[in-house]
């Protein structure tokens, strides 16, 4: 706060003070004076028939009154309410938060600390460590991914063992680190309505659905030219860069024809958010290990 600010705070809780003061001490005398016309007690003013007495504050209730105006003086001598000055106490409301956040990171400590050094291949056999990395699945991620990792539209089932980028505890904690921006370019502007048609035929053919052969056939060569660039010459994706399999009948975004077709002519737009500025390391590494754990039971399945 700039010197002229603080000033300006302390004139003018100083002068409210003097303010309430001289209003309380004055409400303690009376406009008539009871001796000199004892029959005249009122001020004059009459509301519904009901006379205004002219008495002043009963003694307790003034004697409250002062009680705020000391306790009032004595919490700006000890606490901080006067512009910079920090008060005799030197309590700040961000020195009262710091030592709360202290005090519960200790406690954070004893219960997530130990999972900071340990592999998440450890951690993913662990009940208890699963157990927690599960409830915070649920607060941050299940919202997308959906309470039970299936996915949803659009965002990837994290219980099977297909992977964007991987599936390793690396390539988990890099994901919830540094988050994810997935992008398919559209496709319709370069290869034209015909060709989208027929790169979605090939597309289909690739995993074994009901296709248009000849189609398919022109398809795959537009997918040779434009498409293999990403997703690989056998169209099996790239971990590297995102891309997904084509082959494996796993889809984002659906499986019809006009959805595929929909996809290479638009291109799709995805981002997983970078989770490090909102979860603590120990916390990302629970969540990775439970995720893990997931995809293993899948393939364990298999």
């Amino acid at each position: 706060m700039s010197t002229f600010w603080s000033v300006w705070v302390i004139v003018l809780t100083l002068a409210n003070l003097a303010l309430i003061t001289w209003v309380l001490f004055a409400n303690r005398k009376v406009a008539v004076d009871d001796q000199a016309e004892p029959e005249n007690k009122t001020t004059g003013h009459v509301y519904d028939g009901i006379e205004e007495y002219d008495n002043p504050l009963p003694k307790w209730w003034f004697m409250l009154f002062i009680a705020t105006l000391v306790f009032s003086v004595g919490y700006l001598v000890i606490y901080p309410g006067m512009g910079n000055f920090k008060g005799l106490s030197g309590w700040s409301s961000v020195g009262a938060l710091e030592a709360s956040q202290a005090k519960a990171q200790e406690k954070f400590d004893e219960h997530f600390g130990k999972y900071l050094e340990m592999p998440i291949e450890q951690i993913a056999q662990s009940p208890e460590a699963l157990k927690m990395g599960g409830r915070i699945f649920a607060n941050n991620c299940a919202v997308c991914h959906g309470a039970d990792a299936g996915g949803n539209f659009g965002f990837p089932n994290l219980t099977d063992n297909a992977w964007l980028y991987g599936g390793t505890p690396e390539k988990i904690l890099e994901t919830l680190n540094n988050g994810r921006q997935g992008m398919m370019p559209p496709q319709g502007p370069v290869i034209g309505e015909e060709g989208v048609r027929n790169t979605a035929e090939y597309v289909l053919s690739l995993n074994g659905l009901e296709h248009d052969k000849a189609m398919a056939a022109e398809g795959q060569k537009v997918f040779n030219t434009v498409c293999m660039a990403c997703h690989g010459m056998d169209a099996k994706g790239n971990q590297a860069i995102g891309a997904p399999n084509l082959t494996d009948d796993l889809w984002l975004y659906g499986s019809s024809r006009e959805q595929i077709q929909h996809t290479i002519r638009g291109g799709r737009s995805n981002m997983m958010p970078a989770q490090k500025d909102k979860l603590r390391e120990d916390k990302i590494r629970l969540v990775a290990a439970y995720v893990y754990s997931l995809s293993k039971q899948d393939e364990e399945q298999q």
